[in-house]
């Protein structure tokens, strides 16, 4: 900094109000400070920075798991809305353990960031008490801690399948497959959607039937795969299929498909989350978009608020993101829907 004060002719603090932005500094000063930081290639000590302010410009994503596609792209939109704001975002994923969560919540690395946005899984409402000990400003995501000390910003999960699922009734198709589903699970996003599902059976007349309901543990493709292979060995007849994701959605077409069942023809296909594969899988897939970068957008401004408040904490807020049925080739209505007596015989892989 006294290397770049001297080239530009200014004092040290000047050369400071240049690097932090402050807004009381002539045009032309600024100009001639950042022409001296770009000759001398000088990188401001953020550490040190942070030392003096008590901030680091970091803030921590922690999520249950990279590799599916709903969350890489959440931290994607996560990242840019971050950046937007002068901010750098270190994605941590926990898994499907409880210790880890815990650990990532109020482990020593919390130090070395300003605050968390943090999507929970093995947590659940009991453990809301937990948030009251993390010193470490903190936004929730996702359904499964409601009322915790804190803000939440979240999807319309209830609404969102509800709305999925008479998209496929409205096509005449009465026998649709709840697909993904978490026994005994209320809070959750498969205990959730599960109640959207049945919100919709009940508003068409539809009675529900507990074989339309296929459990899947994990919601990835393999899994979908897997699950639905077996689901087709019982010969229980569908014409139509609600995914509780995209992922569980792609994993199920692809098995139907090699069994001969046409899509949308035989059974239509609705995911949820509109990640970006959607657009481009073999027929297309139709799916909810939840409103994935309005939960970044709201989750990063409301946790730069709790940061600028700590001496004054804020009380909780909650955000529920719109979301819209998103139609592509794989629910078309190109036919009138009759229930099937039966499928085809699965291809067993």
């Amino acid at each position: 900094m006294h290397d770049v004060a001297r080239i530009a002719g200014v004092s040290i603090k000047t050369v400071s109000n240049v690097i932090n932005d402050f807004p009381h500094v002539r045009a032309e000063t600024r100009a001639r400070v950042r022409k001296a930081i770009e000759e001398l290639e000088y990188l401001p000590n953020l550490s040190a920075r942070g030392l003096r302010s008590g901030r680091t410009g970091v803030i921590s994503l922690i999520v249950p798991d990279i590799r599916n596609a709903y969350f890489s792209e959440l931290a994607d939109a996560v990242m840019w809305a971050a950046e937007a704001r002068g901010l750098s975002v270190i994605i941590e994923q926990a898994g499907y353990d409880r210790n880890r969560e815990l650990l990532l919540l109020r482990g020593p690395r919390t130090q070395l960031v300003d605050g968390i946005l943090y999507s929970a899984l093995a947590l659940g409402e009991e453990d809301a008490g937990v948030l009251d000990s993390v010193n470490t400003p903190v936004v929730l995501l996702g359904e499964r801690i409601f009322n915790g000390p804190t803000d939440h910003v979240t999807m319309q999960n209830v609404e969102g399948v509800q709305a999925a699922t008479e998209h496929l009734l409205g096509q005449g198709r009465r026998r649709v497959l709840a697909f993904g589903s978490h026994p005994g699970e209320e809070i959750g996003s498969a205990g959730l959607r599960l109640v959207g599902y049945k919100r919709a059976l009940a508003n068409a007349g539809v009675e529900f039937d507990e074989t339309l309901v296929c459990p899947v543990e994990l919601w990835l493709r393999a899994d979908g795969a897997k699950a639905m292979r077996d689901y087709l060995a019982r010969n229980i007849p569908f014409d139509g299929v609600v995914a509780f994701n995209d992922l569980l959605a792609l994993g199920a077409m692809r098995v139907m498909q090699e069994a001969g069942i046409r899509i949308p023809h035989d059974v239509a296909v609705v995911g949820f989350d509109n990640i970006d594969e959607t657009k481009y899988t073999l027929p297309s897939l139709s799916s909810i978009d939840p409103g994935r970068e309005e939960i970044a957008e709201v989750a990063v401004e409301y946790l730069i608020e709790r940061i600028a408040s700590a001496d004054t904490p804020l009380p909780p807020r909650e955000h529920l993101t719109a979301f819209r049925l998103i139609e592509r080739e794989s629910s078309a209505p190109n036919r009138p829907a009759t229930a099937p007596e039966s499928l085809p015989s699965p291809v067993l892989l």
